[in-house]
């Protein structure tokens, strides 16, 4: 089968440490000190590290059938890149640990429940997953990088910043897995009905998992603060319609991540964070092509 990728995709691979800089957070880190928007933050975070591991285990898994070079290329920064954002939404998940929220119970579910999919579920099948799962987070990136008020939102500087950074090289990357799944003669059957099940699997479980953790916090059980958090999150930019349909979108038989173009965006946020006077430069170590 023949094998191509977009050979302008530049997926650099980026050192760099948030820990430090999240010392200093406070319980509700939202914006405002909101309730709900600092436990769905914390409940992103806490299935990101051992979800990225997943995700370069099943890409790697087929490195070695992938000829294209571009491809193999964008494939190890995409390893790179997941390795690093794993590794700090860890280091983000310690702090939230000492805060009270409930992130290493569910990092440890995750982690199970991956290993039991892996154990059970072809390898194709998990190559499946994580080209859906990297469509989830393309989509919420492309909002992130969009939408000022999405960005407010996470309230303190430096947990936006660490979603602003895994925001950007979610969206520089957000393609080579789906091409990887398509080298290696992927089905679109499987490719759909996986998004589908996942997609409704995802949103009832991550639901589920900010319940829970905040019915361990004192602050729930104050009605004004509760019922000001569930207005602000209906209204909200994470819960709109459109949000729906652009995940929805993965399912047409001729989708390709790369519809949307968001070329601009990261060009942008690009020069904004890593440019000559990028305001994330002092947290980066090295930067590797």
């Amino acid at each position: 089968m023949s094998q191509s990728s977009n050979p302008e995709r530049k997926v650099p691979t980026r050192r760099i440490s948030f820990e430090e800089s999240l010392q200093d957070l406070p319980k509700h880190y939202a914006d405002d000190g909101d309730l709900i928007l600092s436990h769905v933050a914390a409940g992103l975070s806490a299935v990101f590290p051992d979800g990225e591991d997943f995700f370069v285990r099943s890409v790697r898994h087929f490195r070695d059938q992938v000829t294209d070079p571009e491809l193999k290329r964008q494939v190890a920064g995409f390893i790179g890149q997941e390795a690093m954002h794993g590794r700090q939404h860890r280091a983000f998940n310690d702090r939230l640990d000492e805060l009270g929220y409930p992130v290493k119970r569910f990092e440890r579910l995750t982690k199970k429940g991956l290993a039991i999919r892996e154990r059970f579920l072809p390898a194709t099948s998990n190559l499946a997953a994580t080209a859906a799962l990297e469509h989830f987070t393309a989509t919420l990136a492309e909002l992130v990088l969009s939408s000022q008020e999405t960005r407010d939102l996470f309230g303190h500087d430096e947990v936006r910043n660490l979603f602003l950074w895994h925001a950007l090289e979610e969206s520089e990357h957000k393609a080579v897995a789906f091409d990887v799944y398509k080298a290696v003669g992927g089905s679109e059957r499987m490719r759909v009905w996986t998004m589908k099940l996942l997609r409704f699997g995802f949103v009832v479980g991550m639901t589920l998992q900010v319940i829970i953790s905040m019915l361990g916090d004192r602050a729930t059980y104050r009605p004004r603060t509760l019922w000001r958090s569930l207005r602000r999150v209906r209204r909200s930019p994470i819960v709109d319609r459109e949000l729906w349909r652009q995940l929805k979108d993965y399912d047409r038989p001729d989708f390709h991540p790369d519809d949307r173009d968001t070329t601009g965006l990261v060009q942008r946020w690009r020069e904004e964070l890593f440019g000559e006077h990028g305001t994330l430069n002092d947290r980066l170590t090295t930067t590797a092509a």
